[in-house]
């Protein structure tokens, strides 16, 4: 069979090669393996100049020397070679094609790819696997995944490998209800099924979160005794974890007979993200005793279940667990446990983390900017950021400039704030929030109402929470509530703003206001969050609601608390109750000493070491009476007292808390 050689295409193939300088010992691949240190013009040439060297009989090596353009990103080249080969009437054999094709796809020439189409039908190659495979991919590429599914269609027997690359194209054409339509019709056609077919239908059903056709598929799996090849069990789990159903997903890394580093890893993390954070360490600790060691993303996936207040010490462990382990400490993972230190309530650890890192990336920064932040100590979080402005190979993201303008808010830095702001292009609701609170913090209320006027934000509640929390630290009652009737009107069933509303009546004495308010929240069946505090003791989690005395310890816990009130009074300390702008209605009808917070508080100090510190996590914002207690505590018992709250950690130590007293 004559091979008619590729038309000549204008600008594509090299010009005419100029003649040989070197010796040609044997084949074109020991001139490649010769070339490796030269440039990549000289190492085009030498291989040019083998081909008047190269046997015609040998399409071995004009097969190698196409394959190394393709490996080393010269697709032109690839197909020039081809152009040669035809030239010298060298006959292409079933390894040729693949290789063409798939220059032709990164050239994206879908004229040229019809007439390599053409060249394979002449050949006879054009039902090999490996030919049948790459015009698949070069249609779906270049042309669609229609045409695609035409080529495959037409052409005779049909294994599940090119059937599972065509439902994989339509998984990336975003098209995942065809992929599994086109399993469906595999299945009709009697074609034989295997675990990557069936693993790529089920990702397609995990995608388009649809339970009942992935348990459909799941019966599939059973019938073809594929349910626990370990590919097809991992892709069950990940598609009900997607679906959330985490019974079902818990149900199959059960049944599983064998499981692997990424089965462990997808349950470990679908608990964690659900908040199962006990059940998540529960796993990671069951995985190691049945041998399995932990990869970065295993680590990664657990992680946020240690980045609790009451998690610090299983933290701890697990980051020792690395370090005596030798896992592989990349910067994604070392970023983590340095974010886990933080939200755990060790800025100490976290900060030494930070400085011993080789390599800091845009997360690092940020993680430790934020970090700073949290803990009242915004001043050191803008300082970082000048430090990492400094450093040229780190581009610096939003992300990164809403840390700084939570540093610069924590701080008070005004000036600095604005100045950043102005570099955010363009800024986001969410930073015109932190500019807003950044403004109020500081008592600059007519610019920050002018700022919202100016950037047409009025009907995002966030920016309105942002205002309200200057008025709540500088006791702007008169703005406050015009805000609280605003959100009111932006929220109308969230329950927290009836609640601020019904406290700013209570501070000013307006009983009469407040029991209407509260029969609005009844009346609209609305229902407030309830204030509850926690702490760990011995591995276990106490948790106290308001004036709680479900405790078995709550004898114990008041009278030590009453205690404590008593010798504050004697050294003339009154902390007076703080009902204005604050989001727990149920707080103010309590014995200040019997909120949430101060019965951990008390727990924590009748049930450890003198000395030790104590960390209490609370739902919801840390009342300014329970504040000024555990401030004057901290001093009495000489102790480390640590709440936190969902806006920021206070630090209390020796009379003073790390917020200063702005939060």
């Amino acid at each position: 069979m004559d091979v008619l050689p590729l038309p000549q295409i204008h600008g594509f193939f090299p010009p005419e090669k100029p003649k040989p300088t070197q010796v040609y010992n044997q084949h074109s691949c020991h001139v490649l393996r010769k070339s490796k240190t030269k440039s990549t013009a000289e190492f085009s040439l030498a291989a040019h100049q083998s081909f008047d060297e190269i046997p015609l009989s040998d399409t071995f090596a004009w097969n190698n020397l196409i394959q190394t353009h393709l490996t080393t990103g010269h697709s032109h080249l690839a197909l020039s070679t081809y152009h040669q080969m035809l030239l010298r009437g060298v006959r292409p054999d079933r390894h040729t094609l693949p290789r063409v094709l798939a220059a032709s796809r990164l050239s994206r020439h879908l004229f040229l790819a019809k007439q390599l189409h053409a060249h394979a039908l002449k050949l006879g190659f054009s039902h090999d696997q490996y030919v049948l495979t790459a015009l698949l991919q070069i249609y779906a590429h270049l042309d669609n995944v229609d045409t695609a599914k035409w080529l495959l269609v037409k052409s005779p027997p049909k294994d599940s490998v090119s059937w599972t690359l065509l439902a994989r194209l339509y998984i990336r054409k975003e098209k995942p209800a065809l992929a599994i339509d086109l399993f469906h019709q595999m299945l009709g056609l009697g074609a034989q099924i295997d675990s990557v077919a069936l693993a790529t239908a089920i990702g397609a059903s995990a995608t388009l979160k649809s339970l009942k056709r992935g348990k459909n598929l799941h019966q599939i799996a059973r019938k073809c005794e594929l349910e626990f090849d370990m590919l097809v069990g991992n892709s069950l789990l990940k598609m009900y974890i997607d679906c959330c159903s985490i019974q079902d997903a818990r149900a199959t890394f059960d049944r599983m007979p064998s499981k692997d580093v990424i089965s462990w890893t997808t349950i470990i993390r679908a608990y964690v993200k659900k908040g199962g954070y006990n059940e998540g360490l529960k796993l990671f600790r069951q995985m190691i005793m049945n041998g399995l060691k932990p990869d970065p993303v295993s680590i990664s996936s657990l992680l946020p279940a240690c980045a609790r207040i009451t998690a610090g010490k299983q933290g701890k462990e697990i980051h020792g667990y690395l370090l005596k382990n030798g896992i592989d400490l990349n910067v994604a993972v070392l970023n983590a446990v340095m974010d886990m230190y933080v939200k755990s309530g060790c800025i100490k650890s976290a900060s030494r983390m930070f400085q011993r890192l080789k390599y800091k990336d845009v997360v690092s920064w940020t993680v430790m900017i934020m970090g700073y932040s949290s803990y009242g100590r915004g001043e050191l979080g803008v300082d970082l950021f000048r430090e990492m402005e400094k450093e040229s190979s780190t581009q610096i993201d939003e992300i990164t400039y809403a840390a700084v303008l939570h540093a610069c808010t924590t701080a008070r830095k005004v000036e600095d704030g604005k100045l950043y702001f102005n570099c955010i292009n363009p800024p986001k609701v969410a930073h015109c929030a932190l500019k807003v609170a950044l403004l109020a913090t500081s008592g600059m209320f007519d610019e920050a109402m002018l700022f919202i006027q100016e950037q047409n934000i009025e009907r995002h509640a966030e920016v309105h929470r942002a205002l309200l929390d200057g008025c709540r630290i500088h006791q702007n009652k008169k703005l406050g509530k015009r805000v609280i009737e605003q959100l009111c009107e932006l929220e109308p069933l969230n329950a927290e703003n009836y609640v601020l509303l019904s406290n700013w009546y209570a501070d000013n004495s307006r009983w009469d206001m407040v029991n209407k308010v509260k029969g609005t929240i009844r009346d609209m069946g609305l229902k407030p969050k309830k204030a509850y505090s926690w702490i760990e003791l011995r591995n276990k989690v106490h948790v106290f609601g308001t004036g709680d005395v479900s405790h078995p310890r709550s004898e114990r816990i008041y009278w030590e608390l009453q205690c404590l009130m008593k010798k504050m009074e004697d050294e003339g300390h009154k902390p007076s109750p703080d009902y204005s702008l604050h989001d727990v209605d149920e707080e103010r009808e309590c014995v200040e000493f019997g909120h949430s917070e101060m019965l951990a508080l008390s727990f924590g100090l009748i049930s450890t070491q003198a000395g030790s510190t104590i960390r209490v996590t609370k739902n919801l914002r840390v009342c300014r009476f329970c504040h000024e207690s555990a401030k004057v505590i901290s001093r009495m018992v000489g102790r480390e007292i640590i709440f936190k709250d969902p806006n920021l950690f206070h630090h209390f130590h020796n009379g003073l808390c790390s917020c200063s007293g702005f939060w």
